[in-house]
């Protein structure tokens, strides 16, 4: 039986709290997607996140912090680039990679030197953040690989009761996980796109900035397959993707589309979903709806491929990784 998600009440956000304390794991909302929480300091607590997952040892997770202050807990030389990114985006979604101090668990780092920092801006994560009072180690709350949840409904569904507590904080505002930038070594580096594009952050900072082609620095999301549906998907130009409809459903094949474009959205087939047409709206509602139809058990999912423009980066490396 799935594990109930927690109204939030300061109550509930202190036992949450205080369940972290205990090494406990707590699943908590963020703006970009449910985190799987427990104490970032704590080696045999973080194990249990790997558990849950199902997620590879070697791949590392976020710490979240409840403000930059916190930054030098965790980092043995706070950059002034690290400073400049937090000042202009958080709270918000952006990971800054820095060079760990001896302290962190290399549990946390995935037995790299380097850690992953995030001050979230979620309302009920930063006040989980604030009454715990340290670094919460949390990717995303669903078995690894699959489809973030961005629903506290979501996370029951995938982990039952490996988790203590889901605070139920609402739909995730943003929807994708969150921008990955690298400053471990002088040269920024982005790992994974999110909504902060790599202009935004080329404006603050005054410097190209790399792309992860460029690092051997592992980071989460950089799987070849990620973000995936239990159903084959497939990524489809617009002008293929009629013609590959009316194959399928000539076959019989019980399929499903998700489609920005009016006239695909209005074919007379089953089970189309039409999301928004811009990016930032199409992000947020991106994993809801890919759930939706993963759980109606069809025999593949049709995506139309969205523009390749800077704007919907993190739309279309999370669809590239969820796709075949």
């Amino acid at each position: 039986m799935a594990l109930t998600p927690t109204t939030v009440t300061p109550q509930s956000i202190q036992q949450a709290a205080d369940l972290l304390h205990q090494g406990e794991l707590v699943a908590f909302p963020t703006e970009t997607v449910y985190g799987l929480g427990a104490d970032a300091s704590n080696p045999e607590a973080v194990g249990k996140i790997f558990a849950a997952k199902g997620r590879p040892a070697d791949h590392p997770l976020i710490v979240h912090i409840a403000s930059a202050a916190q930054l030098s807990d965790w980092t043995e030389e706070v950059p002034e680039s690290a400073l400049q990114l937090a000042k202009a985006f958080w709270p918000g979604p952006l990971t800054i990679i820095l060079n760990k101090k001896a302290c962190v668990p290399l549990a946390v780092t995935g037995g790299q030197n380097t850690v992953g920092l995030r001050v979230p801006a979620n309302p009920v994560a930063l006040q989980l953040l604030q009454a715990f009072g340290g670094g919460v180690a949390a990717p995303s709350a669903n078995r690894f690989g699959r489809i973030s949840p961005t629903l506290a409904e979501h996370v029951a569904e995938e982990l039952n009761d490996s988790v203590a507590c889901i605070l139920d904080g609402g739909a995730c505002s943003v929807g994708v996980e969150s921008t990955i930038i690298d400053l471990s070594d002088g040269q920024p580096t982005i790992l994974r796109p999110g909504r902060i594009t790599r202009s935004q952050l080329k404006a603050v900072l005054k410097t190209d900035i790399g792309l992860s082609s460029q690092t051997k620095i592992r980071a989460p999301g950089m799987m070849a397959v990620h973000y995936a549906p239990n159903t084959m998907a497939l990524l489809c130009p617009a002008e293929t993707l009629i013609s590959m409809i009316d194959e399928l459903c000539a076959e019989g094949k019980q399929i499903g589309v998700l489609a920005f474009s009016t006239e695909i959205a209005n074919l007379p087939c089953l089970n189309i979903l039409q999301l928004p047409d811009q990016a930032e709206h199409y992000e947020a509602a991106l994993y809801s709806a890919m759930r939706e139809l993963d759980n109606l058990a069809l025999d593949s999912i049709l995506i139309e491929q969205p523009p390749n423009n800077e704007a919907w980066a993190a739309v279309n490396d999370r669809l590239e990784k969820a796709t075949v």
